[in-house]
This record gives structure tokens, C-alpha cells and sequence, in this order.
């Protein structure tokens, strides 16, 4: 999402609860979804998706604030999601610590009986990591089909609070729930940012990156392009996020729908309800779209060498671990990493080089990445510890967690 993270003010959420009693029509979103719209919600059109679905498989379009998406009126929301093919709304649930109260119960029970998936979406920081899952969580109880991370530029070097959000959130919502990270395209921009843990063990199991095109000044094809390439390592299914505000136009994003059929066909979902033009809501609303002609789209991973820095080089680190090489982890590619991804070449039967690149990739994510709990207590302090446990500690972050972003293709904003 961009730069705009104010949370519901606490006086206006109190003031919606003195007008609820006066006039229904007059509330803000999270009071008028408590309603659930009674009466008002448009029935699922003939032909509809057969389920089975997840709800990432269907188009998908992001809500900010409720009340500024056609008012807050639920029927309204319904009819438009129908109107232009979207099947799944990503409803703001939470800020940091604090829960939304226009994501609950009334409003998912409402959208679910127009026929639409709800997921519900927060923005964390990892100052309170285990406040943030318990927001996550309290989404997942108010009955949302799924529930996704939006983690930026806050989140960068983070790696004990990522650890202890996603193992308190898993603890809380299940291991199979679905999940997933709206986090930066660029994944080679952000050398310090944890997307090893948000996408490890237990992590999401989802890809949304945030590939604003029009906002990263660049062409539908490019932020495809790098978008891909570098998140190919998580190795995990990758739904598009594209841009309806800042003046993206129809054939734009006509154009992002069609490279979405030629890297996969994973449905898109949009950033955001409330800024969409009509022609916007048209682009969306055409039929399903050809993939673009006579393009074949790249499917190479990143190289890694000696002299790589970042959490891709935690990634691989980890894996060539999973795989019984015995390397650290610290997210600098030196002689030791090189020694082990030669060593590892070796036993899979590859070209001996030392460098990870498509081959190797390949190889490595087969197998599944250690669990590494940057997250892991400390004995307490009077506690007898020996020397051998202490060493078991794990740190609290690597070492490539101090380096600093090369470029914020999208503006993290800042931290209201």
C-alpha cells in the first residue's frame, strides 16, 4: 500500500457509536457494516465461480476505508463487485496493535451472502510483534477467508520481530490458514528486509507484491519482469497487486491484467476501491483478457556469487543448511557459503561453480528451508547456562540486517 497508514481515530469511532442510535445512514464504515446491510445485499449472478477456489483465485480489489467505498453502502459494494468481476475484497482490519473495528462479523457475514470472499489485510511495524498477531487473529475469529501482512519499509532489519509474529500468529490462526505478504516487488531493493521468515516455515504461504507501476515510474512489462525474477526464489504462487489510483489508465491496466495470463494466470487484485475511476472499474471489468502476443516471459532466478549481501543469501543459506551443508547464516556470501555451494553442486550432480543461479535454485528448493528462530529467548538473567547452551542462542537478526535499502521503489511512508 502507499503512504497513508493513519489509523481509525478513537474519537470518531466513539462519536459513530452515539449516532448509531439516530440515524444509520449517517455512520461511518465500521458502523454501517455492523449492520450487515440487512435487506440490501444483492444475490451471487447465475454463473458464478464453482468453489473450490481459494480466495486469492479470484480478481480482487483492496479496500482502504469502507466508509469511502461507495459510500459504505454494503449493497452498493456488492452490486459494483459483480458489476466488474471482482470476486474477493481485502478489507483493512488492523494498524500495528490496533484492530479496526470496520472489519467484523456484520460486514463479512453481509459481503458473504452478496457472494464475495473477504480477506482481511493489516499493516504491522514489528515494535509489537505479538500485539500485531493477536490483530491478525482477532480478523481470522471475525470469520475472513484469509488474512494478509502488509509489511514495508518499518519492517526492514526486523528478523526477531518478523519470527515472533509469525509464530505467534500461526499459533493463534492455525498452520493452514491461508496467509499471505503484500510487501515490495523489488525484492533485490532490500537487502535487509525478512522476507526469508515471512515466507519460511509456518510464514505466509502466498505472494502479493505491490507492483504499482505507474507510482514505481516504469512500464507494466518491466515491473513484471523484476518482479518476477527476484521472487522466484520463495518459490511460492505469486497473485499480482496492480495500481488503479494515481492516474493508471484503462488500457494500463488492461495491459497489467494481460501480463498476468502470459507470466501464469494468477488473478490480480488492486490497489484501491476508493481511488478507482469509472474507466478503471471498466479495464477490470472486461472479460477475461488474451495474454500479450508472441511474448514469452524469462523464468531464470537471481545469481548469487561470492561478494552477494542480503536476505536472499539468508535464503540460500538457509536451504544449502536443510540440505546438510554446514554454513552460517549470515546473509554474506563468503568463502565458507562458497565452499558449501560447491560442496552441495557437487552431491546434486551440477556444474561445480560456486554460484547459485537457476540450476542450483532449483536444486536447493527442493528442499525445505531451516528454521532458523531469530526470535529464540535468552536465558534469564541468575539462570545457570552452559558455555555449549549459550552457544545455542541464536542472534537476534545476520549480519546483512544493518544494511540499508538501494531504493525505495514504492514510498514506505512514514509512521503516523
Amino acid at each position: 500500500m502507499r503512504a497513508r497508514r493513519t489509523p481509525v481515530p478513537g474519537t470518531l469511532l466513539a462519536l459513530a457509536a452515539i449516532l448509531a442510535s439516530f440515524a444509520i445512514a449517517a455512520l461511518p464504515s465500521a458502523a454501517t457494516a455492523q449492520t450487515g446491510g440487512a435487506g440490501e445485499v444483492v444475490e451471487p449472478p447465475e454463473g458464478a465461480e464453482p468453489a473450490g477456489l481459494t480466495p486469492f483465485d479470484h480478481q480482487g480489489m483492496w479496500i482502504w476505508y469502507v466508509d469511502k467505498s461507495d459510500g459504505g453502502k454494503i449493497a452498493r459494494i456488492v452490486s459494483r463487485a459483480q458489476r466488474y468481476g471482482i470476486g474477493t475484497l481485502y478489507i483493512k482490519a488492523g494498524d500495528a496493535g490496533d484492530s479496526w473495528t470496520q472489519f467484523n462479523p456484520g460486514l463479512v457475514e453481509a459481503l458473504h451472502r452478496g457472494g464475495l470472499e473477504v480477506c482481511a489485510w493489516q499493516f504491522v511495524y514489528g515494535d509489537n510483534p505479538i500485539g500485531e498477531a493477536k490483530v491478525g487473529a482477532e480478523a481470522v475469529d471475525d470469520g475472513a477467508d484469509c488474512l494478509v501482512i502488509d509489511a514495508e519499509g518499518q519492517y526492514e532489519g526486523k528478523y526477531a520481530s518478523a519470527d515472533r509474529y509469525i509464530r505467534g500468529l500461526r499459533k493463534r490462526i492455525g498452520a493452514n490458514f491461508p496467509l499471505s505478504l503484500a510487501a515490495f516487488p523489488y525484492v533485490d531493493y532490500h537487502p535487509s528486509f525478512p522476507y526469508s521468515v515471512f515466507f519460511g516455515p509456518e510464514g505466509a504461504t502466498v505472494n502479493q507484491p505491490q507492483m504499482y507501476w505507474k507510482a514505481i515510474e516504469t512500464s507494466v512489462r518491466s515491473v513484471y519482469e523484476h518482479t518476477y525474477l527476484y521472487n522466484r526464489i520463495w518459490d511460492h504462487p505469486l497473485y499480482p497487486l496492480g495500481q488503479t489510483y494515481g492516474g493508471a489508465g484503462r488500457k494500463s491496466i488492461q495491459r497489467f491484467r494481460r501480463f498476468a495470463e502470459s507470466f501464469g494466470g494468477l488473478e490480480p487484485s488492486w490497489w484501491d476501491w476508493q481511488e478507482t475511476s469509472g474507466a478503471g472499474w471498466k479495464a477490470l471489468g472486461a472479460d477475461r483478457l488474451k495474454p500479450i502476443a508472441g511474448y514469452r516471459p524469462s523464468f531464470s532466478h537471481p545469481i548469487l556469487r561470492k561478494g552477494s549481501r542480503g536476505d536472499m543469501v539468508v535464503w540460500a543459506q538457509e536451504h544449502l543448511r536443510s540440505a546438510g551443508e554446514n554454513v552460517p547464516v549470515t546473509g554474506l556470501f563468503g568463502k565458507l557459503t562458497r565452499g558449501a555451494v560447491r560442496g552441495f553442486q557437487d552431491s546434486a550432480g551440477l556444474p561445480v561453480d560456486g554460484v547459485v543461479g537457476t540450476t542450483t535454485w532449483k536444486a536447493l528448493l527442493r528442499y525445505d528451508p531451516v528454521r532458523y528462530l531469530w526470535g529464540g529467548r535468552k536465558p534469564k538473567r541468575g539462570t545457570r547456562a552452559s558455555s555449549s547452551a549459550a552457544r545455542t542462542i541464536p542472534p537476534s537478526r545476520p549480519l546483512s540486517a544493518s544494511l540499508p535499502a538501494k531504493g525505495y521503489e514504492i514510498d514506505p511512508g512514514p509512521r503516523p
